[in-house]
């Protein structure tokens, strides 16, 4: 029988409680090397005491670490933990893959989630970090998403963010940001106004990507203000426009005053040419310079109050516009609960053009305003902006007070207030005369032999009608240029200092900027992209039928194929 010193065992047995002091002091000195930023004296006397232990454990437990080893269980547990350890680390290293470079597939039938080329290209090859400012809460997941697709198409040159206006003011002073939903893109000192979210209108990948390009192009559109004749001051005070040029400005406009007296032609770099509410009429050379810049492609904003005759009815007429010598009176139930007189019509009827398209719904207002009146012109596309209520009329008599209808004198609403136009310019006459072909010289005619005695002379050959042809009265040749665009309101006094902010009245003179200018035109053609209709259109009966079988058919059948197989092993 083999006999056990229990006084070898005891030392043993306390040895094997020491070793633990050994992982323990290890991380010690680690935690206060890395907390003390030294590791000098006392964490690397403590690693040093640490691994002393560890080393010496292993000298005397050597040949027990041996057997604990070679056990099949010990085998199987650390293969287990191998194979647990990689399985983690392979999850690891596929997540921060995953992460560094994200890849994703879009199943759907027309790449809903997928951008454009054009946009990709747009984004990926940004010399300039872009920011898109969204000022409004809570945040919209579509409109997340979208600009989530195109940070990851941009990288670190592209980003967002959504801030709370009312949490953040200084930010929202510094962009100008007068209400919820408001769309800002900002690159170097550069800043866009982009739109108004809200629910009618949505970030889109069309009027991002457009409005990115806008902001890097070189190009800034001028607006020239028409002075001179008594119109509304670019200064700040009663009836100026300074609210309207600092909005324009920050739509990337660049604002100057023009006088027609000092220069024959309107500038070449002229974008908009605004006429805000004039008092004293134009001269005739002055509208003559319009007219020659109107032809040339230009576009024109023209803005007239009541009572003022600006002497542009020869040009309007061209367009097809009149200006009726009216006060627009808006008896609706509308404008009263609004608080406003009978002499400020209120505006919630607007039509399906650029301009408007995104008011339905909203109010403006215009005090002291005049009617127009349109005729069709060949050649030129006419849409109403502003419709008046239906109780609202054209009062004749502006001196009588109250107003009321006269229906032999007055005319009854609903009335027009603004109108959009816009036609094909024609081109100069020098213009065509280098689109005109050079006539090709008939070559000289072979002269006829001398007749044969006897013989009569020949008559002589009249020349080919392909070297000279007949001309054709009254033909013209076809003409063409680029687009001019003309828009028309019966009011000024809305786009003023104190009544621009309101409502939207500014929406209504800074659209109608942009439309003229032709930024909204696309500047990168993106076709918007429509999911299918999947649909099914079922009667009721069919849809009673779909809830039976889905309710109780389909489980009863489940209930007894149970039942019968259950039956059967019994």
């Amino acid at each position: 029988m083999k006999t056990v010193n229990i006084e070898d065992k005891q030392p043993r047995q306390a040895w094997k409680y020491a070793f633990w002091l050994g992982p323990c002091l290890i991380v010690s000195g680690l935690t206060a090397g890395a907390i003390a930023g030294s590791w000098v004296p006392i964490p690397a006397g403590l690693l040093l005491v640490g691994v002393v232990i560890l080393g010496l454990w292993v000298l005397v437990e050597g040949s027990a670490i041996k057997r604990f080893l070679d056990r099949r269980s010990t085998q199987a547990n650390t293969n287990a933990l191998a194979a647990t350890l990689s399985v983690l680390v392979i999850l690891g290293l596929i997540n921060f893959m995953a992460t560094r470079y994200p890849l994703r597939v879009d199943l759907t039938e027309n790449q809903q989630f997928t951008l454009a080329r054009q946009t990709q290209q747009l984004v990926r090859n940004l010399k300039e970090p872009v920011k898109v400012w969204v000022f409004d809460r809570p945040e919209n997941p579509s409109d997340r998403a979208l600009l989530e697709n195109y940070r990851r198409q941009g990288g670190f040159k592209f980003s967002f963010e959504y801030i709370d206006p009312q949490e953040e003011p200084a930010l929202a002073r510094k962009f100008g940001v007068s209400r919820f939903g408001e769309v800002h893109l900002e690159s170097g000192k550069r800043r866009k106004f982009l739109l108004n979210v809200d629910e009618r209108s949505r970030l889109t990948e069309l009027k991002l990507t457009n409005g990115i390009a806008q902001l890097l192009s070189d190009r800034q559109a001028k607006v020239y203000f028409l002075q001179g004749h008594g119109e509304r001051s670019l200064k700040a005070g009663k009836g100026g426009l300074s609210f309207a040029v600092a909005a324009l400005e920050n739509k990337n406009f660049i604002s100057e005053p023009l006088n027609l007296a000092e220069r024959s032609e309107v500038p070449a770099d002229a974008a908009v040419v605004v006429i805000a509410g004039p008092k004293r009429a134009l001269f005739e050379g002055e509208v003559k310079a319009l007219r020659d810049y109107l032809n040339r492609g230009g576009s024109l904003l023209v803005m007239v109050d009541p009572t003022y005759d600006p002497k542009l009815d020869s040009l309007l007429a061209e367009w097809g516009v009149k200006l009726e010598n009216r006060l627009v009176i808006d008896d609706s139930r509308q404008t009263k609960l609004m608080g406003l007189g009978p002499a400020i019509p209120l505006i919630t009827k607007y039509s399906d053009h650029p301009i408007t398209a995104d008011f339905q719904g909203g109010y403006s207002f215009y005090p002291g305003a005049r009617p127009l009146k349109t005729e069709p012109v060949p050649g030129i596309q006419e849409t109403p902006l502003l419709i008046t209520d239906q109780r609202s009329w054209g009062e004749s008599d502006l001196q009588k007070q109250p107003f009321k209808f006269n229906p032999e004198t007055d005319r009854k609403g609903p009335l027009l207030l603004g109108v959009a136009l816009n036609r094909t310019a024609a081109k100069s006459a020098t213009e065509q005369a280098k689109d005109t072909p050079l006539p090709i010289p008939a070559p000289p005619p072979i002269p006829a032999p001398p007749p044969e005695a006897g013989e009569k002379p020949k008559a002589e050959a009249s020349p080919s009608p392909a070297a000279n042809p007949p001309a054709v009265p009254g033909q013209k040749q076809a003409q063409t240029g680029q687009e001019a665009r003309m828009v028309v309101l019966g009011n000024s006094e809305f786009a003023t200092d104190g009544i621009f902010e309101q409502q939207l009245n500014g929406d209504v003179f800074l659209n109608s900027v942009s439309w003229l200018s032709n930024l909204d035109g696309q500047t990168l053609s993106i076709r918007p992209k429509q999911a299918t209709d999947r649909r099914i259109n079922i009667t009721g009966e069919q849809a009673l039928l779909l809830s039976l079988m889905a309710v109780g058919i389909l489980p009863a059948i489940g209930l007894g194929s149970a039942g019968i197989l259950w039956w059967s092993r019994r």
